[in-house]
C-alpha cells in the first residue's frame, strides 16, 4: 500500500467514526436538514480557508455533477432507512463495492481481472456478515440500492475528474451537495434550530473532519490509484464505524460480525498487494 493508499485508508478511518456523532445528532434535527447544516459549515468554512482560490469556473460543472451524486446518495439511504432496517442498510450501501468496477469499466475503461473479483467477493461477503443483513428485499431496500448506485458515481466521477484541481472541485462538490440538501429540507422537513450542544458538536465534526478535510484528500490522492482499488480501501469503513462507536457508546459486534470485519480486511490485501 503505498502512501495516496494510506491516507485514501485514513479518510475512511474518519467516515467510519462519524456514525457516532451523526446518530446523536438525528435525535434532534431531521436528517436532510442536518445535511444541510453539515455540508452548509464546511462550504463556509473552505470559503474562509481559501477564497478566490476554490472559485473557479473550470470546476463548477463537475463539482455539480459530484455534489448530486453525493446528495442522492446520502438522501436515498435516509429514506430508506425509513422502510428498512439498519443492517440491510448497512449492507446494501457498501454495495458501492461491487458497483465501483462495473462503471469504471463503462466511464473509464478500467479493467478487472480474476483478483479483482476475488477481492471484491471477499470483502462483500464480509460486509453481509458485519451488517447482519437478512435476505428480504422491501422498498426501502431498492432506495438503498440507488444509493450504494450514487456513491459509486461518485467514487469513479472523482477518478474521472482527479486533473481538475482539487481544492477547487472538492468545494464546488460540498457546495452544491449543500444546495441540494438545503433546497430538499425546506421543501420537506420542519426547519429546527437546536439549542442543545450536542447536535452541534456532530455537525462541526462531520463538517470539518468528515467532509472538509475528507473530501479535500479524497480529489487530491484517488487520483493515484483505480476507482475499484479505492472502493475496496472504502470498504473498511464498517470496521471503523464498529470500532469508534464501541469506544464510545459501547455497541459490540457479534462473532459473525468479527468474521465480516476480518474477511473486508482480507479482501483489500487481497487487492493491495498486487503492487
Amino acid at each position: 500500500m503505498d502512501r495516496s493508499e494510506l491516507i485514501l485508508l485514513g479518510i475512511t478511518a474518519i467516515w467510519g467514526s462519524t456514525f457516532p456523532a451523526m446518530k446523536v445528532s438525528l435525535d434532534y434535527l431531521p436528517p436532510i436538514l442536518f445535511l444541510a447544516y453539515r455540508f452548509g459549515v464546511a462550504s463556509l468554512l473552505m470559503l474562509l480557508l481559501f477564497r478566490s482560490r476554490i472559485l473557479r469556473r473550470e470546476t463548477l460543472r463537475e463539482g455539480f455533477l459530484l455534489g448530486l451524486t453525493l446528495f442522492f446518495g446520502h438522501g436515498f439511504q435516509i429514506v430508506g432507512l425509513k422502510y428498512t432496517t439498519a443492517s440491510n442498510s448497512a449492507f446494501i450501501t457498501s454495495l458501492y463495492v461491487v458497483f465501483t468496477p462495473f462503471i469504471a469499466y463503462l466511464l473509464l475503461g478500467e479493467k478487472l481481472k480474476p483478483r479483482d473479483l476475488l477481492s471484491l467477493a471477499i470483502a462483500l461477503t464480509g460486509l453481509y456478515l458485519i451488517s447482519g443483513a437478512t435476505l428480504n428485499f422491501n422498498r426501502g431496500d431498492l432506495l438503498t440500492v440507488l444509493c450504494a448506485i450514487s456513491f459509486a458515481f461518485q467514487i469513479v466521477l472523482v477518478q474521472r475528474f482527479g486533473e481538475k484541481d482539487y481544492l477547487s472541485l472538492s468545494f464546488w462538490q460540498i457546495t452544491w451537495n449543500f444546495v441540494f440538501s438545503l433546497v430538499f429540507a425546506a421543501l420537506f422537513e420542519p426547519f429546527t434550530l437546536p439549542h442543545a450542544p450536542l447536535p452541534w458538536v456532530g455537525v462541526l465534526y462531520t463538517a470539518i473532519f468528515a467532509t472538509v478535510l475528507t473530501f479535500t484528500l479524497q480529489v487530491k490522492y484517488q487520483r493515484n490509484t483505480n476507482a475499484h482499488r479505492a472502493a475496496l480501501i472504502y470498504s473498511a469503513e464498517p470496521i471503523f464505524g464498529y470500532v469508534t462507536s464501541f469506544l464510545t457508546i459501547g455497541e459490540v459486534l457479534s462473532a459473525k460480525g468479527y468474521l465480516g470485519a476480518f474477511l473486508i480486511l482480507v479482501g483489500i490485501w487481497n487487492e493491495i498487494r498486487k503492487q
